[in-house]
């Protein structure tokens, strides 16, 4: 049983809470993005609310076990304070005596921000003295990081170990809920949109939905492994060679179960990876040598938008095109406008992070559909079936 931060009794208690503000920073190191700040909002609001101290962890960045000034948390502390509307002290270190000393000064309703627990080795390394000294600086612990879930670090699972009230923070109960539905007792028809650029790391994934989907549509840079394991000509698109018989399986997998796996029927193709290209629509069985397909074609995206409207269940994970060029984003965008107008019609759909969120904000439907998840390799993971460390370390058995 995992229990959320709303079911813990926090008043003149230390929250020591992993949050995710893996932020990236302008030239200048201002936050560029501070959409995973404004998402943890919510559980430190929880805490000091409700006369909780929040003690945040996070990391910034790979500084390779050592402090580096270009990863500093400082940026992150001065966006949160505006966000809080309160002042976020930045611990100078993570750990250690003056730390301690700072944090046994925060007043109940207060905040503190420790500096990047990457700048040391041990972190990654779990160790377990670094997991004592960070326990020392708290009395609950919180986990609210699920883009970090899946790594077993010393701040996501080793330090659980040491407290006996562990719990979820309200983001990650949100993933846990939603994705944990979706796969678990999916309304039906359950629809998922898989793309991105290879079927290497998401072939779990799609193992996974075969068995639980109705409907699995493919696009992005991996349609074209599956076009080619089908005998047709891919031109210069990107084709994983030695993922063919695995294409050819998973499409007989499809075939031979409850499953409707579907392919592009035509695609956008361009004579270089480039938006100045000279570029056109063809059906997938036309492409040409020389040619390279950047996109699903607008034949597909209109009967992949019907699909996803008729659906009960969505989840989306990996662009259709090449999105980033506005040449080849005309299918994600189509997905993405499919996906808002289905939640407006009480479909859940669920956008799988990574890329797949990206597109959600470039397109502003991110507001418009059901959830969007905050951990890219999280939550394939979590799609595949496999236990996520940080999650559970969170599983206890509590009395009633």
């Amino acid at each position: 049983m995992i229990k959320s931060i709303a079911d813990i009794q926090v008043h003149g208690k230390r929250v020591l809470t992993r949050i995710d503000v893996n932020v990236p920073l302008d030239s200048d190191g201002v936050v560029a993005d501070d959409t995973r700040i404004r998402a943890c909002i919510p559980t430190i609001r929880s805490i000091v609310d409700r006369g909780g101290i929040a003690v945040l962890v996070s990391h910034l960045g790979r500084p390779k076990g050592k402090p580096q000034p270009a990863f500093t948390l400082s940026p992150v502390a001065e966006r949160l304070s505006l966000l809080l509307g309160q002042p976020v002290p930045l611990a100078p270190d993570c750990v250690g005596a003056e730390t301690e000393a700072m944090v046994a000064a925060i007043q109940p309703g207060g905040v503190i921000l420790l500096e990047n627990v990457r700048f040391h080795a041990e972190e990654e390394a779990n160790n377990t003295e670094f997991c004592a000294q960070l326990a020392r600086l708290g009395d609950v612990y919180c986990n609210d990081a699920f883009g970090t879930a899946h790594r077993a670090h010393a701040s996501t699972t080793g330090v659980a170990d040491l407290f006996g009230e562990v719990c979820a923070g309200l983001l990650m109960q949100r993933e846990l809920d939603y994705l944990g539905t979706a796969l678990a007792h999916p309304q039906r028809p359950f629809v998922a949109i898989l793309g991105g650029s290879k079927i290497t790391g998401k072939i779990d994934v799609i193992t996974a939905l075969l068995t639980k989907c109705n409907t699995i549509l493919i696009g992005g840079g991996m349609m074209f492994t599956f076009l080619k394991a089908q005998g047709l000509e891919t031109g210069t698109s990107l084709v994983e060679d030695d993922k063919l018989e695995l294409a050819a399986s998973i499409l007989h997998q499809a075939d031979t179960g409850n499953v409707q796996l579907m392919l592009p029927v035509d695609t956008v193709v361009a004579r270089q990876f480039s938006n100045e290209a000279p570029y056109h629509t063809c059906p997938v069985t036309d492409i040409e040598p020389g040619w390279m397909g950047l996109d699903i074609g607008p034949e597909t995206a209109a009967s992949y938008s019907k699909i996803i409207m008729d659906a009960r269940t969505v989840l989306w994970n990996g662009p259709m095109g090449v999105f980033e060029m506005s040449n080849f984003a005309a299918g994600t965008r189509s997905i993405a406008e499919a996906m808002a107008q289905a939640t407006r019609n009480g479909t859940v759909t669920i956008v799988g992070g990574g890329d797949s969120a990206a597109a959600a904000a470039q397109f502003n439907v991110t507001s418009n559909v059901s959830h969007v998840s905050t951990g890219g390799g999280a939550s394939l993971e979590f799609l595949e079936g496999k236990s996520l460390p940080g999650v559970m370390a969170l599983d206890r058995t509590y009395e009633v």
